[in-house]
């Protein structure tokens, strides 16, 4: 990476400002999955292993207004996070002001401190969400020169808690859950042993137009399931029942299956029900065609099987988006069975792209199948995409 690293900089004795992706459910004040938490003690531990003082940054949820903040503060949070670092972790409970001054003035080499919910300044004219210029420019001054970014969730927004700080300080480094992400995601589309293959799926085509244009550039071929399927199908005049379509992209659709020159491939049955909640019926449907009066949900065992066969032999695999309704288990073959043809091809270097797929992944028991689980589906679209992360390029260059 041709970015600065948090082994590049002198951390003993030095406040270190770090971005944290601390975004976790949160129920009852009770966390209900802890795996961003999980993904960031690595660069924490290295913080404060080197004599660093750790001044963490993190949002939790979306806060527009005062009684947004209800059930949304860090507290949960920093009593975890002490846990698993088996130690206290200082938590003021404000964003600014002179409790926070005194409280990181006070930390000793090792000590770890976390700073509220940064959201908590969108109260006011979103000063986070909008990157305010003297939002940033407070928080780079609360320490001393050096920023670790760590928080890939959030790296494709320009905030005031990552682009902000990053422009008033000295170094702006990645931590170490930053640079792997960018190091499996990039560089896996970019440089990837071949034959690479995409596998995208979800909703809507229009989520993922940028992506699957780039991804047509750069993959020997993409694979579509879940409900985008339904538009790509209607554009060449299939019938798909009372399947989800958006009728407004089957131009775009038409136009990326001719560009494709056979690179895109499109399942060849689903899983149909009469319904999308209390429904009486589900069958597989013959062919690609859905029925009157039914709506696929997921991809049909002859699509498993189509899959299977085209991830045959291959090296690299970026999977974004399941393959059908994964949440209800009448639909979750199609995701399951995508999920064992990737993994069981032999030095498969297998990269799921955040969001719902890794939410699969882990519900369905397989996440330690995989190379890679990425912790950001917005930030792992966009690097799919080909765009450049705005918190990524406010980094010092090497």
């Amino acid at each position: 990476m041709a970015k600065l690293t948090v082994k590049d900089v002198d951390l003993k004795g030095k406040k270190v400002l770090v971005r944290v992706d601390f975004n976790v459910p949160v129920k009852d004040g009770v966390i209900t999955n802890d795996n961003r938490i999980t993904a960031a003690l690595p660069t924490i531990k290295y913080i404060i292993e080197h004599g660093g003082r750790a001044v963490l940054f993190s949002h939790l949820g979306r806060v527009k207004e005062e009684a947004d903040k209800e059930g949304k503060s860090l507290a949960p949070v920093a009593a975890d996070l002490a846990k698993k670092l088996g130690q206290e972790v200082v938590f003021p409970g404000v964003t600014r002001g002179e409790k926070l001054e005194a409280a990181i003035d006070a930390l000793e080499d090792g000590q770890v401190l976390l700073v509220e919910n940064t959201r908590f300044e969108d109260v006011d004219g979103k000063k986070e969400s909008k990157n305010d210029p003297e939002l940033g420019k407070y928080w780079a001054s609360l320490g001393d020169g050096i920023f670790v970014n760590d928080a890939f969730g959030t790296a494709h927004r320009a905030h005031a808690s990552n682009v902000g700080i990053s422009a008033n300080v000295e170094k702006a480094v990645a931590g170490f859950l930053l640079e792997n992400e960018i190091a499996y995601i990039q560089e896996a589309v970019e440089t990837p042993e071949r034959p690479f293959v995409a596998i995208l799926g979800g909703s809507k085509v229009s989520d993922k137009i940028g992506v699957i244009e780039n991804l047509l550039k750069k993959a020997d071929k993409v694979l579509i399931g879940g409900g985008m399927t339904y538009t790509f199908l209607k554009a060449q005049g299939i019938e798909i029942g009372d399947s989800l379509v958006e009728e407004d992209k089957l131009d775009i659709a038409k136009d990326l299956l001719a560009k494709a020159d056979g690179k895109l491939i499109l399942p060849v049955d689903s899983k149909e029900a009469n319904a999308f909640a209390d429904y009486t019926e589900v069958k597989d449907t013959e062919g690609e065609a859905v029925d009157s009066g039914f709506l696929g949900l997921d991809i049909g065992p002859k699509s498993i099987a189509k899959f299977d066969e085209e991830l045959t032999g291959a090296k690299t695999v970026v999977w974004n988006g399941p393959m059908g309704v994964f949440e209800n288990p009448d639909f979750q073959a199609g995701t399951i069975g995508v999920m064992d043809a990737i993994v069981k091809q032999p030095g498969v270097k297998s990269i799921i792209g955040g969001g719902d797929s890794a939410a699969a992944a882990i519900n369905l028991g397989r996440a330690d199948k995989f190379s890679w689980i990425s912790t950001g589906g917005g930030a792992s679209m966009e690097l799919l995409e080909g765009k450049v992360l705005p918190g990524l390029a406010a980094l010092t260059d090497k």
